[in-house]
């Protein structure tokens, strides 16, 4: 693998200081992030259909964001580019109906995290959830996070880790 693809993956880890970055990249350079990681998150969740994750977000809705808008939709989306940063979305679709403004609020999810440990789906759901209330990434959104999901911080960094290990598994030369 060459030094160019791994500084590529590792600019998901861009903003965290120069000591952790070089942490992450001698971990990716010597192939020891997947184990890593399959060590400390050894199961995958059981949440596979739109309906499915419709329940799983609504339960975690009703749970800390009872005032909350409704949501009309929770998916996963096929289409949803990780690489720019978006591990899922939060959309608020606006209708003029009868002469009032109808809003419906919709979440998308990466479908690549259909097969991933039940903690990095709870991080994203909860994510995309604190945008109900906190519009910006700023310290009221992560604060109501770590409300919804103590570890937040922690599972957001290793989710880092995991697209690193799934860019470089993915730009790795197979041999047929």
């Amino acid at each position: 693998m060459d030094a160019s693809t791994v500084e590529h993956a590792l600019r998901l880890v861009a903003g965290y200081g120069d000591a952790v970055r070089e942490q992450v990249r001698t971990l990716a350079l010597s192939g020891g992030l997947p184990e890593r990681l399959a060590r400390r998150y050894p199961e995958r969740h059981i949440v596979r259909t739109d309906a499915a994750l419709y329940d799983y977000t609504q339960a975690l809705k009703s749970r800390f964001l009872k005032s909350a808008p409704p949501l009309a939709k929770v998916v996963y989306a096929a289409r949803l580019d990780v690489i720019q940063n978006a591990l899922g979305t939060h959309t608020t679709i606006a209708r003029v109906q009868g002469g009032q403004l109808k809003a419906k609020r919709e979440i998308r999810i990466a479908a690549l995290f259909r097969d991933a440990p039940p903690e990095f789906l709870k991080m994203i759901v909860v994510h995309e959830l604190a945008h109900l209330r906190e519009r910006e990434h700023d310290r009221a959104f992560y604060a109501l996070c770590c409300h919804m999901e103590p570890d937040y911080h922690q599972l957001e960094f290793d989710l880092r880790l995991h697209l690193i290990a799934l860019a470089l598994d993915k730009a790795a030369p197979r041999i047929a």
